[in-house]
């Protein structure tokens, strides 16, 4: 294991001490804001020490192991038993230091968060709306298989079933196989971009191959502890009749809420919830997570000045991702990810897509925090 790692790794041995020591005591037992940040802390800190100490245990064993076989120039049989403890330290190790080197990357405290998934059509009319649907129900499908929560925010149907917008909100954790828990935002935060579909529309009566496209926005539902502020004269807010789906109520009061952000023109609206209340604050969080989302595409815009990132700068008019339905073919161009199951994914099953995208920004990261360690 590389040193800047085991010093990493050492502190937070030190650091599980000192949060043991702290828990222990009488005053920040009382004051429970404090304990509960002091628990949280411990328990990421505690995964990531018990993790090492683990690695220094098969250490200890690869050790052993060695000095048993140089013992044994004549026992084959200890020989043979000192090979194997050697072959499964050194298998384990390498497990061990893979999980602590992803344990160990920086996350972005967002990554825990809720967050809001939008889905727009682009270039391509009525097959665009109808890919933004295909697109809707992959994500949602996704969540499901997660265990996550899903609502609609708002949504604007085309005539033929598809969507021209639709806004949704999810909930949730997964655990990663290195036991690193991430929340909604963590998990599809890459979805960000232009995603292009080809295939022959329903629409097409020659059987030619079309191409649109869609452009989905993941946005972390802002913390309203730490939510910036926003100046109640800066804001628009305006009452509608809702659209669609939701039963008598929804479509005889003007219970739906558009409120914009005057400085910026920021938009968000909300019409699934029954009251107007409701839908005013669920709005108000979508505003102002597009807001926080500008601030940081204008910051991110700044830094890919600099540097390119792998998954990319964030601007959401890059094209992603492929979808080639007369090949069964998913292809993401910033990693040179191609699968041929396109027919699953599109049903949910876009572990395989999570995973890689996930594997490259953690070697990405991991290759920087080699480079600030020299």
């Amino acid at each position: 294991m590389k040193l800047f790692l085991r010093n990493q790794l050492d502190r937070y041995t030190l650091r599980l001490s000192e949060l043991d020591f702290l828990l222990s005591r009488e005053d920040i037992m009382k004051d429970m804001a404090q304990f509960l940040v002091l628990s949280r802390e411990h328990a990421e800190v505690s995964a990531v020490a018990g993790r090492y100490q683990r690695f220094l245990l098969r250490e200890s064993d690869l050790a052993t192991g060695q000095e048993m076989l140089a013992d044994a120039a004549s026992d084959i049989e200890m020989q043979a038993m000192a090979q194997d403890e050697i072959d499964n330290a050194q298998a384990e190790l390498l497990k061990l230091e893979a999980e602590l080197q992803r344990m160990l990357l920086p996350r972005d405290p967002d990554d825990a968060r809720p967050a809001f998934i939008e889905i727009r059509a682009g270039t391509g009319g009525d097959e665009s709306a109808l890919f933004a649907a295909d697109l809707m129900r992959m994500y949602t499908r996704y969540a499901e298989r997660q265990g996550w929560r899903t609502e609609v925010v708002s949504e604007s149907q085309s005539e033929l079933g598809g969507y021209k917008e639709v806004v949704l909100r999810m909930e949730g954790s997964s655990t990663t196989d290195a036991g690193v828990t991430t929340g909604v935002y963590g998990m599809l935060r890459y979805e960000s971009g232009g995603h292009r579909v080809q295939r022959v529309p329903t629409t097409e009566t020659q059987g030619r191959i079309h191409t649109s496209a869609c452009t989905v926005a993941v946005l972390a539902e802002p913390d309203e502890a730490v939510a910036i502020q926003i100046n109640p004269a800066d804001l628009r807010i305006d009452t509608y009749r809702a659209s669609g789906a939701g039963g008598q109520h929804i479509n005889k009061t003007d219970s739906a809420v558009r409120i914009t952000h005057l400085p910026t023109g920021i938009v968000a609206e909300c019409q699934d919830g029954r009251s107007q209340h409701s839908n005013k604050a669920q709005a108000l969080k979508v505003l102002t997570a597009r807001i926080r989302e500008k601030d940081r595409s204008e910051r991110a815009a700044k830094d890919a000045a600099e540097r390119k990132g792998l998954i990319g700068s964030g601007d959401r008019s890059d094209r992603i991702r492929t979808y080639n339905f007369p090949q069964g073919r998913l292809t993401d161009h910033r990693i040179n990810l191609t699968l041929y199951k396109l027919l699953y994914i599109m049903e949910g099953d876009m572990g395989d897509v999570m995973e890689a995208l996930q594997s490259a920004r953690e070697a990405e990261q991991l290759a920087e925090l080699e480079i600030g360690a020299v």
